[in-house]
């Protein structure tokens, strides 16, 4: 098996790496779409979230990994016959799958199992990427490129957390909640905008342009290609620590206070670059609250929503045809006007 490249390696990209780590800790954010310039980190950086990440406890035998604690909601397996026995668990790890741009529906949702349906005729669902995604990260490379019919099923599936197929005789629903991942270089395409809206969080990536930092990255990607196993080793202690910030945090994240003029604070931002609906105002709180878990704090306030407000805001401002700055430059400039530099 492959060894992926240590999260705590990565140089810079602090926006990107942060914003990964706050729906690790919260995946009610929603999810991360990552744009920028080719070969700055965007997929290794997904890629080391799996080897990162605390393993979960799923149900065994159970095709989506559904947890034992839960109710199984959707789940024809735990709703059924298991739901009578003994529950028996194992720790897996979370998933993080690939979709592929290629990728049929069929291999995507799920469909019927020829295999069994020729040799024992039998209907039976063989799942898809959605089922093995569950609880878990479903990460999309380049995904302003995805087939039309993809996203609309994606979108359908982020927003009810279930995936129904009906289709060669079967019917059949399952529990598909995930974090969606997205990354691309939007010189190719831009996102479709009812996709765009379903990311709770949106970072850009951009080519170092500092001397010491571009050799960094150099010298620990040589380091890496020439020995993975002894280059995970080395940052195994630092991936270990985050690996403990986000249990902690998700087991404070429930504690962390919001007082109520950090509410204002977020609303009257949300107010002044003129985001769409409340969408912008609820994931700039989760965020901020989700940060100030992961850093040990009991209370979320200003330093947090300065943290996490271009991520939760940038994709959701209005066209200006009066204002010709980024949406970065201009989250930022009002970040500065309400909250202070």
């Amino acid at each position: 098996m492959a060894v992926a490249f240590p999260f705590s390696a990565i140089v810079g990209q602090d926006e990107m790496k942060l914003a990964i780590l706050a729906t690790a800790v919260d995946p009610a954010i929603g999810g991360v779409l990552v744009t920028g310039d080719r070969g700055t980190g965007k997929s290794t950086a997904v890629r080391a979230l799996a080897a990162l990440l605390p393993k979960m406890r799923a149900r065994v035998g159970c095709p989506y990994s559904c947890d034992p604690d839960g109710a199984g909601a959707g789940c024809t397996f735990c709703g059924a016959g298991a739901a009578t026995e003994r529950v028996r668990s194992h720790n897996i790890p979370v998933p993080v799958v690939d979709l592929p741009l290629g990728a049929t529906e069929d291999r995507v949702v799920g469909a019927l199992d020829l295999e069994r349906a020729l040799s024992q005729g039998i209907k039976a669902f063989e799942p898809g990427l959605l089922a093995r995604a569950n609880r878990g990260f479903l990460y999309i490379d380049e995904v302003n490129l995805l087939e039309d019919h993809l996203v609309d099923l994606l979108i359908d599936v982020a927003s009810s957390g279930e995936n129904v197929v009906e289709r060669d005789g079967l019917s059949v629903r399952h529990p598909a909640r995930f974090v969606l991942v997205g990354s691309g270089n939007p010189e190719e395409g831009e996102l479709r905008p009812q996709l765009l809206d379903r990311f709770g969080l949106s970072v850009e990536v951009r080519t170092p342009d500092d001397l010491q930092m571009r050799v960094e990255v150099v010298r620990r990607r040589d380091q890496y290609e020439h020995d993975p196993a002894a280059f995970a080793r080395h940052w195994q202690k630092e991936d270990a620590s985050i690996r403990r910030r986000i249990v902690t945090g998700r087991a404070q994240l429930g504690q962390v206070r919001i007082p109520d003029d950090v509410r204002e604070s977020a609303a009257r931002l949300c107010m002044a670059l003129g985001t769409d609906g409340l969408r912008g105002d609820l994931t700039l709180i989760r965020a901020a609250r989700a940060v100030a878990a992961l850093q040990g704090d009991a209370e979320v306030g200003k330093p947090h929503l300065r943290q996490v407000a271009s991520s939760a805001l940038r994709h959701r401002l209005r066209r200006n045809p009066l204002d010709d700055t980024g949406s970065s430059a201009r989250v930022q400039r009002v970040v500065a006007e309400q909250l202070g530099a």
